[in-house]
């Protein structure tokens, strides 16, 4: 196997390992000043151009000898520091010089002026001034304030579950979390006092009602603070009361009755949340869009159950022993978020309504995705759960050299670009096949592609003891590329497509 691709997959584990801690400990003990976290956090979230834009004076680590940063290293008391000194020559000797492209990422969104597309959804991360405003101050453009109503709920503990697989802290999020837990009046307070400071930035104020007159009620408070744009929650799976939150969300009637009491309230953008608990998306959506809405809103959390104890058969979060349905989120959701944006740009009735879309964005490439299937507005969570504010540098920076890369000035000018390629399954080619090929240099005889493909795929390869490399059985093979996917090491990649007779 090359060099290169060794240096990658060694490089990619030590990133992935690393704590990304606050106030990082390998950053403070470099005697040269490197920002080594942030090169670090840069290659673990997609961007290694901005990785590289660090790493301005490549010769620190050549004549540095100490070795502090790895001393430091809070890994260590886990198991082993991360390798820093690797990182660092990978990012220097691999990595390709990138022009910062620092573009204007503004775009308008329902009429508003966005200074860019990264907002904080309606969650614990936006509830109250404090925590907005520090978002505001690291590059946020805008903020959905976590739901407001004309009650405060009574809430749990613990109310967090989490899904974990081969070394990552979570890839999928449960929360039972319920409205602001905060009084009205506080919270009006909230964004009347953001709206004051951060005169430019956006707030989305996410209402709850549990009848129309509510909903009208809530829209024109809102609408009198100083809210941006009001977003209809029709859609928090785990609301403990009667016709609350997804149950609206299911129903197109409600949503519509729901949509116009609001519209009643306020002359600002309405978006409409929709719930991901449903089969068809399209249909509440059309219901919003027909009684006043001026945009929708996807997708909330699924309705989930995780993490069942086989001791005691209690699941989480566990809360005495108990627990209920909640909200899944995470970066395992993002295909299902996809899936229902696509169905409604893709609905000739839909296809020109504004979306802000949500469900697992992490990466500035997650969110390159659903601008790309036509959402000019972007809401992140989990990640900011997982991993802080902090998140919005390589947000903005990777989009930002993205686009540069394709020589467009504009995030506009990707917004849809994807939508093409999502065709019906009836007219998709199934006159041919892509064999897959095999790099030998690459392949390390680990056998896994083997294993796939007898008890799971079309028996089509076989292992040769001797040389420990697998072999193509061309006529065996259906093409669907089973091998590639469980490959560690990407030798198996999509070979020539050749056409099939029937």
């Amino acid at each position: 196997m090359a060099k290169k691709e060794l240096n990658y997959l060694a490089v990619k584990d030590q990133v992935e390992k690393c704590l990304l801690c606050y106030d990082a400990a390998c950053a403070n003990a470099c005697p040269n000043n490197l920002q080594v976290d942030e090169i670090i956090r840069s290659l673990r979230f997609d961007n290694p151009g901005g990785a590289k834009a660090v790493l301005t004076n490549s010769d620190v680590c050549y004549f540095c000898d100490e070795e502090a940063c790895m001393a430091a290293c809070i890994r260590s008391e886990i198991d082993e520091s991360i390798n820093i000194p690797m990182v660092i020559d990978y990012v220097d000797k691999e990595i390709e010089e990138v022009v910062q492209a620092n573009l204007d990422l503004s775009i308008e969104f329902c009429g508003v002026p966005c200074e860019n597309p990264f907002f904080l959804s309606s969650s614990v991360v936006a509830s109250n001034y404090e925590m907005v405003a520090k978002a505001f101050d690291m590059g946020w453009a805008g903020a959905a304030f976590k739901t407001i109503g004309t009650f405060v709920p009574e809430e749990v503990s613990p109310r967090f579950a989490t899904i974990s697989k081969e070394g990552n802290s979570f890839i999928g999020f449960k929360n039972i979390e319920q409205i602001s837990d905060h009084t009205l009046e506080e919270n009006i307070d909230y964004i009347q006092k953001l709206k004051e400071d951060y005169p430019t930035k956006i707030i989305i104020a996410s209402i709850l009602g549990q009848n129309e007159e509510e909903w009208t009620y809530l829209a024109q408070l809102m609408t009198d603070a100083g809210a941006d744009i009001i977003e209809c929650n029709f859609s928090c799976p785990h609301m403990s009361g009667e016709g609350l939150g997804s149950d609206v969300g299911q129903d197109p009637e409600l949503v519509a009755r729901f949509t116009k009491a609001t519209r009643a309230g306020t002359s600002l953008p309405i978006l409409a949340k929709m719930t991901p608990n449903i089969g068809n998306m399209e249909l509440p959506a059309l219901a919003a869009m027909a009684s006043g809405a001026t945009g929708i809103a996807a997708i909330n959390t699924i309705k989930s159950i995780m993490n069942i104890n086989m001791d005691d058969y209690g699941s989480e979060p566990y809360v005495e022993g108990q627990s209920s349905v909640g909200g899944y989120s995470g970066k395992t959701v993002k295909p299902i978020a996809l899936r229902f944006i696509n169905d409604m740009k893709q609905h000739p009735k839909l296809k020109d309504v504004a979306i802000s879309g949500m469900g697992g964005i992490e990466t500035w490439y997650d969110g390159a995705e659903f601008i790309a299937l036509g959402c000019e507005n972007l809401q992140v969570t989990t990640s900011v759960m997982q991993y802080g504010y902090r998140v919005i540098d390589d947000l903005i920076d990777g989009l930002s050299n993205y686009l540069g890369s394709k020589n467009m000035t504009s995030v506009s000018e990707l917004v849809g670009l994807a939508l093409k390629s999502v065709v019906p399954a009836e007219d998709l080619n199934r006159a041919s096949i892509s064999y897959p090929k095999f790099d030998w240099n690459k392949c390390i005889g680990c056998g896994r592609c083997y294993l796939s493909c007898y008890d799971g795929g079309h028996q089509a390869i076989v292992f040769n003891e001797a040389d420990k490399k697998p072999r193509l059985q061309a006529n065996a093979c259906v093409g669907c590329h089973l091998c590639a996917m469980v490959c560690p090491v990407d030798a198996i990649s999509a070979g020539k497509r050749v056409s099939i007779t029937v």
